[in-house]
């Protein structure tokens, strides 16, 4: 899978995107097969997969912390399943964000650890097994929804209101995973996040599938003295312009910023840039909580940068407050009849 997006995915199609079209044609065949075909073990607890319909970032990782801490409120004991993209690993781990650095787990699946059990696994259904083994009672899937391995009792795809599906063309023409149909058949709703049009057609789609629909923005968490600041800003995730209207938004004035790749290590000479920049200029330094934790565990400048960085946190919250527990007593109930199905079928 790929998992960076070239900027060219994210505008009108031209040249690259047409040239590309007849090996698109073949990622999606393959794609799609993989969706309809595929193998789907099943484990003995309800299992929530956030996804997207494209490569990049649109909001899976703060939605699928909201979903565990309201599963946490209902009694319940969530465990997060991740691939553990960026992580060096490739064994089935318990993450512990108080041992684990991003290098050996990836950067997503700390800021999981931090809200529940999590565990990474490049074998999703292995990974499954150990959070069952761990006593998760709630699998929540932190991306998968394409991969087919494990039954999903509740897939709920997460689509930016800003960015929509890009150019609408498939992987390596656009950003797309797999053909939409196929994705909207294998999906239980969808969740816009933000505000914007690019995601209406799919929204529109998806009504005609007869799939419920969820709104929900992201909510920065605290910061509000940053009205006036002048700040350098950097970050490396899918989306970083994202992240700087959000500094934006915060009364902040963004006198320099800095992208990177998503999951981006930073190496020295961009750690040492970052600094002198911010110390010559007296600019405060912002980032993100993932690129936050991938500095975490390192020393000399890069344990400087730690110091120095004032991180944006934020949370997923949803319009309507009751749909993260609708959500999760929907999996329940569809993991119970899943259940049902399968012990009828080993009579």
């Amino acid at each position: 899978m790929v998992s960076e997006a070239p900027p060219f995915w994210w505008r009108k199609p031209d040249w690259r995107a047409w040239g590309l079209s007849p090996f698109s044609f073949l990622y999606g065949r393959i794609a799609g097969h993989r969706m309809a075909h595929g193998r789907r073990a099943s484990v003995p607890v309800p299992v929530i997969c956030v996804g997207n319909f494209t490569v990049g970032g649109a909001g899976k990782t703060p939605t699928a912390l909201t979903l565990a801490r309201v599963a946490k409120a209902k009694g319940l004991k969530p465990g997060f399943l991740s691939r553990g993209y960026g992580g060096s690993l490739d064994v089935t781990t318990v993450v512990d964000p108080h041992h684990h650095h991003a290098t050996a787990v990836g950067d997503e699946p700390l800021l999981l650890a931090r809200e529940a059990l999590t565990v990474i696994s490049r074998r999703r259904l292995e990974g499954a097994e150990r959070l069952v083994r761990e006593g998760a009672d709630l699998i929540i899937m932190d991306d998968g929804f394409q991969s087919a391995q494990l039954a999903i009792d509740y897939a709920l795809v997460v689509i930016d209101a800003t960015r929509g599906i890009g150019n609408g063309y498939l992987v390596p023409s656009g950003p797309v995973r797999a053909p939409l149909r196929t994705q909207l058949r294998y999906a239980s709703a969808l969740l816009k996040v933000g505000e914007g049009n690019a995601a209406d057609r799919i929204v529109r789609m998806a009504a005609r599938a007869g799939k419920p629909f969820f709104a929900a923005s992201v909510k920065v968490r605290g910061q509000e003295n940053l009205l006036g600041r002048n700040v350098l800003a950097f970050a490396g995730i899918a989306d970083p312009t994202k992240f700087f209207r959000t500094v934006e938004s915060l009364g902040a004035s963004i006198a320099v910023s800095r992208t990177f790749g998503d999951h981006e290590h930073l190496g020295e000479d961009d750690i040492a840039d970052i600094l002198d920049i911010a110390a010559r200029e007296s600019l405060e330094i912002v980032t993100t909580s993932k690129d936050y934790v991938r500095l975490i565990g390192h020393h000399g400048r890069a344990e400087e940068l730690l110091q120095a960085c004032r991180v944006i946190e934020i949370d997923m919250v949803f319009d309507d407050h009751r749909a993260p527990a609708l959500i999760i007593d929907r999996a329940i109930a569809a993991a119970r009849e899943r259940r049902l199905r399968e012990g009828q079928k080993a009579k």
